[in-house]
């Protein structure tokens, strides 16, 4: 059984996107991990473009989200460990992503993630880019201040993302755009009480501002607060970050 995402090439055009698709494709036809959303093939008639993709049955991340309101920090944990190894093996294939957020995340049957929709991503060897993209309360300080971005773009999503999970709302998110971006120049956002001391230092680690000093991915399963919950085959000692 597979999904067949059905796209309009007449809409394609008026939205001036044919290169994100032809980028999704080409990315994707190349990607394989059990943590990403496999890409069969693709076929065309006069007036569509038809994808043939793996079905993930638990539909996407955003809508459980919604109706659970927040995740629980073993849920969270399990989801950023495959995020994590996701996005390990994409940086080894020099692939960003550069739009993680829960739309584009799906659960197959066995409630594992599946990452989606590389329309934002980019096959990119030289590691340095400068395109301003991806969903507002996602974008990382050196997208706003229009520095050069490299794969550590995704470390900073992945931040976000685990505070979204564990919280209901992303950790910059105000009413008006210029709020949402002063907040992430500056690293401002605030811990509700319920969450742990181990999930709030991964938080810190992912969302450095320098983008040299995130967490390595491939170190992240050997953090405190991911290996009380996932069973991992290498582990080591972590020193905590400072109290924000």
């Amino acid at each position: 059984m597979v999904a067949i995402k059905v796209l309009w090439k007449f809409q394609l055009r008026k939205h001036n996107v044919e290169h994100q698709l032809r980028r999704e494709i080409e990315i994707l036809a190349h990607l394989r991990h059990k943590h990403i959303i496999r890409l069969y093939c693709h076929f065309h008639d006069k007036e569509r473009i038809y994808l043939v993709l793996e079905y993930c049955t638990g539909g996407e991340v955003f809508n459980k989200l919604r109706d659970d309101g927040e995740f629980s920090e073993q849920e969270t944990a399990r989801y950023i460990y495959q995020l994590a190894t996701a996005l390990n093996y994409c940086q080894s294939k020099h692939v960003i992503h550069r739009d993680i957020k829960p739309e584009n995340l799906l659960f197959d049957d066995e409630n594992n993630i599946k990452l989606a929709d590389f329309g934002w991503g980019v096959h990119a060897p030289d590691s340095r880019r400068m395109t301003m993209c991806g969903t507002l309360d996602y974008i990382p300080p050196e997208m706003i201040e229009k520095k050069k971005h490299d794969p550590t773009v995704d470390v900073w999503a992945l931040g976000v993302l685990m505070y979204e999970f564990l919280c209901g709302t992303p950790p910059f998110e105000s009413n008006e755009q210029k709020d949402t971006f002063r907040k992430i120049r500056n690293v401002k956002f605030v811990f509700p009480g319920h969450v742990s001391p181990a999930a709030r230092d991964l938080i810190c680690k992912l969302l450095n501002k320098d983008p040299s000093k995130r967490l390595a991915l491939d170190a992240l399963p050997n953090h405190q607060f991911i290996a009380k919950y996932v069973k991992t085959k290498h582990r080591k000692s972590n020193s905590s970050c400072s109290s924000r």
